[in-house]
Order: structure tokens, then C-alpha cells, then sequence
């Protein structure tokens, strides 16, 4: 499987060779390529499937905060894949809940799981300077369900949902971005417009699964079964976006 290099989408070849992209290191797709994220490279530890799925259902839908620490091995993994790109010194910081839904959660996965991949790459690359700085962004605005969403609607909803105070303890930094999942980069994009606007010098992101463009056209389709479900495993998936 080919991937975009910015965003990790898995690539129609087809499409590719159309494009005349050659050779295929560096191939971009074409939301990439049409509309660049404010972010250099977004990296994923695996498809979001089979128990991968499950486990994080289970920490995001019934409160079993142990997984987050397997989960969090695994982000560790995603993670050193941009060793070598991203900078030595890089602020982590997990994408934010709404306050109100993290109460009702009791924690926000994403930190969770961003504080276990620390733990595990302190061991693993210890001379990779990661610091946990989680609360220079948050999030103000309570935006709808991304899963009832067009595209286009995905992101208009997450206009001004994120906020920087502090700019001066992001000016010039490079910021790692972490999250459960990637499904159509509408958060990633969101999250790291705001943090270039408040002065950081890149934004990279990791996330422990990534949805692929085939799978969330298949959601799309039974978006009106699931809306009128209770959340399950296939809702989860765009509390991340």
C-alpha cells in the first residue's frame, strides 16, 4: 500500500499515474495537494480495525482507562516514525475535549494515551526531549457530532473550536500533535491552524489507528442507521475527525 507522505491516506495508484506523480516516494493525495494542512506530516500506528477498534471503543465509550496504556505503546510506536524529521525538542500535546464532555467521559483518551506513549519513549529514546504540555490549547466551542457530517460540513463545525492563550510559550516551538485516531484530518487541521497561528513553528501529528478514505465512505453510507443507534464502534471514530 502506497501512502500520501503528508497525511497518510492511502493512495489510488490509478489516480496517481493519471496525475503523472513519479516516482512514488513523495506522492501526495489530492486533499493534500489541493488544500496542504498546516501540519508537515501526520504518521499512525495502524488502521483502525479489528481489535485495534475495539480497545479504543473500550477507553473512549466504557471507561476503561487501563487500555490507554497498550494504546499508548502503540502511539509510541507512531511516534518514532518522525524521529529524524521533527525536531529534538518537541511540546506533546493531546487534541482537547470540551470540557463538559470531559467531565462526562471522567478524563480525555487522547491525554491519556499521549502520557503513556511519553512513559514508553522515555525508556525507548531517551535522548528525544518530549515534554507533556497539554493544556496549550483547549477547546470553546461544543460542536456537533462530526459523524452526521459532509465533508465540508466537518469542517465548518470546528471553526473556532480551538483556542491558544499562552502564545508566548509556543512562539517558535515545534509542537507534536496526538490523538486516538485520524479519520478525515478536519481536527488535525483544525488544531494545527490555530498553533501556527499562535506561532509555532511546526505541527506534527501522531495518532494510534487512521481511518481510511474507503472505510469512512462506508460510514457515510450507514450514517443514518447510526445516528439513531446508541454510540458504538462505528460513532467513535469521529470524536477525533
Amino acid at each position: 500500500m502506497t501512502l500520501c507522505v503528508r497525511c497518510g491516506e492511502a493512495l489510488d495508484m490509478e489516480g496517481v499515474r493519471f496525475a503523472g506523480q513519479f516516482p512514488v516516494e513523495g506522492l501526495v493525495c489530492s486533499p493534500c495537494r489541493m488544500a496542504p494542512p498546516e501540519f508537515e506530516r501526520a504518521v499512525a500506528y495502524a488502521v483502525y480495525q479489528d481489535e485495534l477498534r475495539e480497545m479504543i471503543h473500550l477507553l473512549k465509550y466504557e471507561r476503561m482507562s487501563s487500555v490507554a496504556k497498550p494504546l499508548g505503546r502503540f502511539l509510541a510506536r507512531a511516534i518514532e516514525m518522525l524521529e529524524g524529521e521533527a525536531a529534538s525538542e518537541l511540546l506533546v500535546v493531546a487534541v482537547p475535549l470540551f470540557p463538559a464532555k470531559e467531565r462526562e467521559r471522567g478524563y480525555n483518551q487522547a491525554v491519556l494515551m499521549a502520557d503513556a506513549a511519553l512513559a514508553e519513549l522515555k525508556r525507548s529514546r531517551p535522548r528525544w526531549n518530549l515534554t507533556s504540555a497539554h493544556e496549550v490549547i483547549r477547546r470553546v466551542k461544543d460542536t456537533r457530532s462530526q459523524f452526521e457530517l459532509t465533508p465540508k460540513g466537518r469542517r465548518r463545525n470546528l471553526q473556532g473550536a480551538f483556542q491558544v492563550d499562552d502564545r508566548a510559550a509556543l512562539a517558535g516551538r515545534e509542537v507534536l500533535l496526538v490523538d486516538d485516531i485520524y479519520t478525515t484530518g478536519a481536527t488535525a487541521r483544525a488544531c494545527a491552524q490555530v498553533l501556527r497561528r499562535a506561532g509555532v513553528g511546526k505541527v506534527w501529528v501522531a495518532t494510534a489507528s487512521r481511518a481510511q478514505a474507503e472505510m469512512i465512505a462506508s460510514w457515510d453510507v450507514a450514517s443514518a442507521d447510526a445516528r439513531s443507534a446508541d454510540a458504538g464502534s462505528s460513532v467513535a471514530v469521529w470524536d477525533a475527525g
